[in-house]
Order: structure tokens, then sequence, then C-alpha cells
């Protein structure tokens, strides 16, 4: 089911208009190194091989999973041959990510001097994951997930081309494209083991062939990141429903539920602060009670204390004091702390000026201020 040409690929519009990136290379025949970064199933082989037959290039594709520097190397002899051959060659590596720093330097020298074109795939964030020479000398381009309609008339286009557009009822190519989850390959899978099962598809066959769909979420990966990111920006726009969302994301993805309450304790600090002072010691305790009680049972408190942080007041009135005083901090490191606040223990330090004048009373309030000299116009709070 893989296209052939550029107009018969689904999705990736953003880069395969008139006028957008990947159209602009095929039409001018003019290769270019390139990592592609995107979920599975969204595009990028399909994509990669497209290009290389647009240009009459070879294509050689590695996997990063099985290959090394020595299949490097083989590439970019034979490479050489069809150099010699006025004969392009572009290189396909899946997972590129996966190779380490020292097979990706190997690349370096026939990216630059045009030997090899490039074009790496990779599920992860390149800033992460690719050398900054590397990246240097490439173009990322950023694929989407396919949305539900993509991935429908993929299911359609392959019904049609086996001609079985009578087997598969409505309902069921829509319970297709929403297991997808974006992916056209769990899509074609599901749907192929789906039309095995029987004459007819209906969704309840398509649930049972397709069983539960684990999310495409990685505890290291990029999805990790994005995912707390949005939680806690979520708490901090006081969006309760969006918080839950993303709360309940990471727990079906399996995530560490300590990492998700010692976020929240965090939270409570940095963005409720003065506004809400009891916010603290209900993120600690839903923390304890993570660490006492475990999961699944622990997602109440989870659940609970997080609509709790979201509906509270906001104040960062103490974050941004804690950024202006460090920074006061570095900027006058060995300020002298003022005589009369130091501690005067001998007879000596008294006698040349320490705690001069200083009374111990609550709330004493010293008549030369409690700052530096050169720092006591200064406001943090």
């Amino acid at each position: 089911m893989r296209p052939k040409n550029l107009n018969d690929v689904i999705g990736q519009t953003h880069l395969l208009n008139d006028g957008e990136i990947l159209r602009q290379i095929v039409k001018n025949k003019e290769p270019v190194s390139l990592i592609l970064w995107g979920p599975p199933g969204c595009g990028k082989t399909t994509l990669a091989r497209i290009i290389a037959s647009e240009v009459n290039a070879e294509f050689i594709e590695l996997s990063a999973v099985t290959s090394g520097k020595k299949d490097v190397e083989k590439v970019v002899e034979h490479a050489r041959q069809n150099w010699n051959l006025k004969l392009r060659t572009i290189l396909f590596v899946d997972e590129i990510h996966r190779f380490n720093k020292a097979q990706q330097d190997a690349f370096l020298p026939h990216v630059e001097s045009g030997l090899i074109t490039l074009i790496g795939a990779t599920t992860e964030n390149p800033s992460f994951e690719i050398i900054t020479p590397l990246l240097s000398r490439t173009r990322v381009l950023v694929l989407e997930p396919l949305n539900k309609d993509d991935i429908k008339r993929i299911i359609k286009v392959a019904l049609k081309s086996e001609k079985n557009t009578k087997k598969v009822t409505p309902k069921a190519i829509d319970y297709i494209a929403e297991l997808s989850g974006g992916d056209a390959r769990i899509a074609l899978g599901n749907l192929e083991l789906a039309l095995s099962m029987g004459e007819k598809v209906t969704p309840e066959i398509v649930k049972v062939a397709a069983q539960k769909r684990i999310p495409g979420y990685d505890k290291k990966g990029e999805m990790h990141y994005n995912v707390i990111s949005a939680f806690i920006k979520s708490m901090r726009g006081s969006n309760v429903d969006a918080t839950l969302y993303y709360l309940a994301r990471m727990i079906d993805a399996g995530e560490d539920a300590k990492f998700i309450a010692r976020r929240m304790v965090i939270f409570a600090s940095e963005d409720i602060g003065l506004a809400g002072n009891g916010a603290l010691g209900l993120a600690l305790n839903a923390f304890q009670a993570v660490e006492r009680i475990g999961m699944p049972e622990s997602s109440y408190v989870l659940f609970h204390v997080a609509t709790a942080l979201a509906k509270s007041e906001k104040s960062r009135q103490t974050t941004d004091a804690m950024q202006r005083a460090t920074n006061l901090a570095k900027q006058y490191p060995d300020s002298p702390v003022p005589l009369h606040l130091r501690n005067a223990p001998t007879k000596l330090m008294k006698d040349i000026g320490y705690a001069k004048d200083y009374k111990w009373e609550a709330d004493f309030k010293h008549d030369k201020g409690f700052l530096p000299d050169e720092l006591k116009n200064e406001k943090i709070f």
C-alpha cells in the first residue's frame, strides 16, 4: 500500500503542497540531506523512497538498530562507484537516533562533500539525539501524526485496491481510524486482521482484532516531556478539564506516579505560592500517599490534588522574587554584610561595631536596614 509518488501520499500537506519543501526538491530534481522527525506510521520511509525515485538516485536503506559503522563504510564505497557513473546515492537511515556519536560522525565528510545525500528518520527529538555537526548539514522536517480523516482515506484506498469495499461497514472504518493513533501501519494491520475474521467487518470484529491500543508514549522520549509540560501549563492556566485529560494520559501510559506527584509539589510553590499556602501541604500529602499506597489506587489522590491545584488561585510572587534574589546574589556575590547585622561573640567585635544598636526584640527594624549598602535601594519582593 506504499504510495509511489507524492500525489498519492495522504497527509503531511504542510510539506507536500505546491511551493513546500518536498514538492520543490522533487520539482528541481535536487536532493537535500534531511532528518524526518515524526511518530511511527506517518510516512517517513515512504517519503524518502519517493524522493529517491523522483530525483533518479539509488536508494540504499539502513536501520540503525541492526547496522554499524562498517555498514556505513560499505555504503560510502558503493556511493563512490555511483559518483563515477554520475549517479546520485541517497542513504536512508531508519531510527537514526540509535546511532552513537562515532557512527553519526562517519556520515559527516560524505554529506559535506555531496557524495551521499542522507535522509534520516527518527521518532525522537533530533535536538537531543543527533549530533550538532550533522544537524547543521541537514534540514529537519517535522512530520505530523495522520489525522482521523487521513487514516480513513488510507483504509478506503486499501479496500478499493483489494476489492473489499463492501465487506467493511462505515462504522468499522471509523473505529479502525479511531484506534490507530495516527499510525497508518496500525490501521492497515488491524484492517487486515479484521478482514480475516469474518465475511462482514463490524466495529465488534475490529474490537476483537485490535484488542487494546498501546499509547505512543515513551517515558524517556519526546512524548513524556510534551505531556507533562501540557499538564503543568493546564494547571497554571486553571483549566481543570485539560489538566485531568493529560493526567489520565500519563497514568494510562504507565508514567511513574511519584514523578507526577513530585511535579505537583514543585507546582504548588512555583505557581500557587502565597495565593494558597495550603497547596504545598496538600501536594506533599499527595506525594506521601502515592509512596505509601501505590498504583492504581493512588489515581484517586492524583486526580483529587491535580483538580485542587488547577482550581487554586495562582501567584508567582515568590517565584519572581526568588529569580530576582538569585540574580542579585550572582551580581553581588561578595557584598559585605553590614556591621550592625553581624554576630558579636567577643568584646573586640563589639568595639569595632559588630551588632551595634541591634536589639533582640520581635520584629525589630534597624535604622540602617538589612541589605548591604550597595543594594539598599533594590526591591526583590
